[in-house]
């Protein structure tokens, strides 16, 4: 969560608001980030923003329910998908009828429902799933809005939500902490009354303009995916397809008689594939474990999110704390990827094993990613395969469950990270490194609680990965 102070320039426009903003979010650049602006007033925002991180641009029709005598006052919002957000204090105090609220929603969803035919047309809504997308507004007043808009690209997939603003009011955070990941922004001046007061010009941004500038960013995108497709043409001229073309998709494999799901990605040229193991059945879908897995992959490190259980199983907390049969599942998915197969010898593939079934990782060097009771599977895994497996990581694992026989056996250089504040987990860290015999390194994260939910102790987790599987990860072995 990123917050400024309080000293306050006003912005001459929305385009130098834009422009303030876009210096703080450079963190955020990357292949795998989507803008994403409620018109009007935001498109203008979020224009400059996506160009700054070289991102596509797209829209959340979001419409404002206004109390019905003061319509500037919003008492809610609609938005598409049909999301609906309403301000309960708001409607109490202004004493609106349940008659008078379905009125004005009716109006305002006859409205929405033009706004994006108009600005949209036919194409389909911008493919959020498992990415990073930083939804940008000209200002936040009540957040209703930007409520609304956080939620739909939430329910469209997103891995990870940036709520992004030039100007809010000193409890901004306070409203709207639970629907994104990270908010920004550029500064939150006292008193605050209305958005309009901290612009020289807050004159209303029309139509036209909303469909100029995203025309102009389709024609961005466009010319940044034709000279990315010129790269990979040029790589696979070179010989090597698959280290020219970067893949991401579901991927269901079979291991211990089950069926898992997980989402492979593998940018262009991968060092190396990590595989990301949570006991608890959250793994593909943890917002902590994506956000992880997008910084690898921005720095040349495929990535394979998935679940040791199934939905069924998950429940059952005896599974949950299996360490064996945890263990024993990401060690098949790791067969199953062919991972290490010309790079280190270990164990031939298993009985439900196809190694040739993922041609994108075969020739990756192997690293693992543990969480919870995955750190321990993940430790089973690397004795089980030996050189095989080049690293591992624990975030706020449990490598204790593997047990010391197992601990012992690890070869693999393993990275434990653990925040300051989770003593326990901090002390079952330490315990379980001092049984290792293999290089290790116990890392506390100042001020980080079990889930890093604390500012900035999340990136810190992704920051001390990304550099230890560089370290040990070896370049690709090249094909005979």
């Amino acid at each position: 969560m990123h917050v400024t102070g309080t000293h306050f320039t006003p912005f001459t426009d929305r385009t130098d608001a834009g422009r303030r903003l876009a210096a703080l979010l450079g963190h955020l650049g990357g292949p795998d980030t989507v803008v994403v602006a409620l018109p009007r007033g935001g498109v203008p925002v979020a224009a400059e923003v996506a160009q700054a991180l070289d991102a596509p641009l797209d829209i959340c029709v979001i419409r404002k329910l206004g109390v019905p005598y003061q319509p500037e006052l919003g008492m809610g919002a609609i938005g598409e998908d049909g999301v609906r957000v309403l301000n309960e204090q708001v409607i109490r105090l202004a004493s609106v009828t349940d008659a008078q609220l379905a009125g004005v929603e009716r109006r305002e969803r006859t409205e929405l429902e033009r706004r994006a035919r108009r600005y949209r047309g036919d194409r389909p809504p911008a493919d959020v799933r498992g990415r990073t997308v930083v939804v940008v507004d000209d200002g936040i007043a009540t957040g209703s809005t930007a409520r609304a808009a956080c939620r739909i690209v939430r329910e469209r997939g997103a891995a990870r939500v940036v709520l992004a603003v030039p100007v809010a009011p000193p409890d901004w955070t306070d409203r709207l902490a639970e629907v994104a990941d990270e908010l920004v922004c550029v500064d939150t001046p006292s008193p605050f009354f209305a958005i309009g007061e901290f612009y020289a010009d807050f004159s209303q941004t029309g139509d036209e303009e909303v469909l100029r500038l995203l025309a102009e960013a389709r024609e961005r995108d466009k010319k940044q995916r034709d000279r990315n497709q010129r790269d990979r043409n040029s790589g696979r001229a070179d010989g090597d397809p698959s280290a020219a073309t970067p893949v991401d998709r579901e991927l269901v494999l079979t291991a211990g008689g089950v069926r898992l799901t997980g989402r492979l990605t593998v940018p262009a040229g991968a060092l190396g594939v990590v595989v990301f193991a949570h006991g608890s059945g959250s793994g593909r879908h943890s917002p902590r474990n994506r956000y992880v897995a997008e910084q690898l992959n921005r720095a040349g490190l495929a990535t394979l999110l998935f679940d040791l259980l199934t939905e069924a199983e998950e429940p059952d907390r005896r599974k949950v704390f299996d360490v064996e049969l945890l263990g024993s599942r990401l060690t098949a998915v790791a067969r199953h990827l062919g991972v290490g197969a010309d790079s280190a010898p270990g164990p031939g593939p298993g009985p439900d094993t196809d190694v040739d079934g993922v041609p994108e990782t075969r020739h990756l060097p192997l690293g693992l990613f543990g969480a919870s009771t995955g750190a321990a599977a993940a430790l089973h895994t690397a004795a089980e395969l030996g050189p095989a497996v080049r690293a591992v990581v624990s975030r706020g694992g449990r490598p204790d469950l593997a047990g010391s026989e197992v601990l012992v056996r690890v070869s693999a250089p393993t990275l434990l990270v653990v925040g300051s504040l989770d003593t326990t987990v901090l002390d079952l860290n330490r315990r379980a490194g001092s049984r290792l015999r293999c290089e290790s390194e116990l890392a506390v994260v100042p001020r980080a609680t079990h889930l890093f939910e604390e500012p900035g102790t999340l990136d810190q987790v992704a920051e001390l990965a990304r550099n230890w599987f560089l370290q040990h990860l070896p370049e690709p072995v090249p094909r005979p």
